[in-house]
């Protein structure tokens, strides 16, 4: 049964944060055919769209956290990682896993959040730090929209956080799955995937 009560949110409630979630250097510098882990057509493309996203929340004071995937070379932290379709990646000894720091405008004031798994929020420090920054509505942008930013998305979601994902600017293994991660995110919260255009629109309000 469809929700009747449910109330129409604004896209920003609150105080906004911008999430980005695993856009690494790996995306700009590996032009292979056959990759350690699939992305669907123009994921590149979308990746690069994210800078006009970041450029806008610092106009509008909104912090910004680099989320970045990084795994010990020895494997040691990977666990249950590897027993599906992704191979082995973002190991700490390998300059693709470095965060993709000039094409996305990286500041010293920007935060960084390190994970060993896929949700953002699982074994790192990324709830205190929200609190400290008293946030209520996260923007998420990067990928993968079916395994990183899902997961980190639900996290989100279970911590009682407003969560908006800007459709253009993540990308998913295959567009299948952006597709079905994109429907998943949106059965869970009305309103919680956004376009780039109105996202940066309520970024804009939100500082006058």
């Amino acid at each position: 049964m469809a929700n009747t009560n449910n109330k129409k949110r604004a896209l920003i409630e609150g105080k906004a944060a911008l999430l980005v979630v695993d856009i690494q250097a790996s995306t700009f510098i590996d032009h292979s055919e056959v990759r350690v882990i699939d992305n669907m057509p123009g994921f590149k493309e979308r990746m690069l769209q994210a800078r006009t996203a970041i450029d806008q929340a610092r106009a509008a004071n909104i912090p910004v956290i680099f989320i970045q995937e990084i795994h010990r070379a020895d494997l040691v932290d990977f666990g249950r990682e590897l027993d599906g379709s992704e191979d082995i990646h973002c190991l700490d000894n390998q300059p693709g896993t470095a965060l993709a720091k000039e094409e996305m405008g990286f500041l010293p004031d920007d935060y960084v959040i390190q994970k060993r798994r896929y949700s953002a929020f699982f074994g790192t420090d990324l709830e205190i730090l929200l609190r400290g920054l008293k946030v209520d509505t996260l923007l998420l942008v990067g990928g993968l929209t079916d395994v990183c930013v899902h997961y980190t998305f639900v996290d989100a979601h279970q911590s009682d956080y407003f969560c908006r994902v800007i459709e253009d600017c993540v990308g998913g293994s295959t567009i299948d799955a952006h597709t079905a991660s994109l429907n998943a995110m949106e059965y869970l919260q009305t309103g919680a995937i956004c376009t780039l255009e109105t996202a940066v629109d309520a970024m804009q309000a939100s500082a006058t």
